[in-house]
């Protein structure tokens, strides 16, 4: 067999198991898709077939009954808050972790290395936020959040920012500029992949976070959209659709997020690997 015919053997058997492997994800989603759009008798097959009628009155009442809107209403308020006290942080503390040598900067680093392994302390915690008040409020939850997602977020802007030419810095203090100027009008427009992935994957780990909302929301009124699904699966279980129309719900606004900003993630995650 000569090279290229063994090559395109290859690639076909490569692209016969990355098609099967693709129906893995997408049975379940038709599933998943399909199913909120049938009658309980019908959802209850699990089968990834359509509807024979389509019932669009399964998200009238999840929206009505489960009280969507309000719960889309706290998932927007704390995933913007995580993105800000996140991404924000992670930003300023990479550039200052990858342009500081000190024997205080390398022990920062290992630092926050230890808290991407480092498991969340649920008891410890939420003894310090009762202590403060805090149990029940959005801001624990976004802080607890922000806390859990900033190890990883520093060090991808750290791998970036190293990437980035100290000549910069340079001419920019040559110039008069300050730390925050050097930041703000030289480092900063040359970090929108590493922000855009950071930004996509954070919102996406507190959209969809469950434990944490479970564990410090004590109403609620203030459930975020995956306690939703949980509530509808206590109260309806016997009524797949309605479960399945809750998770559409609940899956759409993040995966239309995700598709959107697709490249931008990519561009950002390769860009860290090789750089640094």
């Amino acid at each position: 067999m000569k090279p290229k015919d063994k090559e395109r053997l290859i690639n076909l058997i490569v692209e016969i198991v990355v098609i099967a492997c693709s129906f893995l994800i997408i049975i379940p989603l038709l599933v998943m898709i399909f199913g909120s759009f049938k009658t309980p008798a019908e959802a209850l097959k699990f089968n990834a077939l359509p509807p024979t009628t389509w019932e669009f009155a399964n998200y009238s009442f999840v929206i009505v009954t489960g009280k969507i809107l309000l719960s889309m209403v706290n998932s927007i308020i704390v995933t913007l808050g995580v993105l800000i006290a996140c991404v924000g942080s992670a930003a300023l503390g990479g550039f200052i972790l990858a342009r500081v040598e000190s024997k205080w900067s390398k022990f920062l680093q290992s630092y926050f290395l230890a808290g991407m392994v480092a498991p969340l302390q649920i008891i410890t915690t939420f003894a310090m936020l009762k202590m403060l008040n805090l149990i029940g409020t959005h801001f624990a939850v976004i802080m607890v959040m922000a806390a859990v997602q900033l190890p990883w977020a520093i060090f991808m802007f750290i791998n970036f920012i190293k990437g980035i030419p100290r000549e910069l810095d340079e001419a920019a203090f040559i110039d008069g500029a300050s730390t925050l100027r050097l930041f703000v009008s030289v480092i900063l427009p040359t970090l929108k992949p590493i922000f855009a992935t950071t930004t996509v994957m954070t919102a996406m780990f507190a959209w969809n976070e469950f434990m944490i909302p479970i564990y410090f929301f004590n109403n609620s009124k203030n459930w975020t959209m995956p306690l939703t699904v949980y509530n509808f699966f206590g109260q309806y279980f016997s009524n797949w659709n309605y479960v399945f129309a809750d998770l559409v719900l609940t899956a759409l606004p993040i995966t239309l997020l995700y598709l959107f900003s697709q490249k931008f993630i990519v561009a950002g995650l390769t860009a860290g690997s090789v750089k640094g």
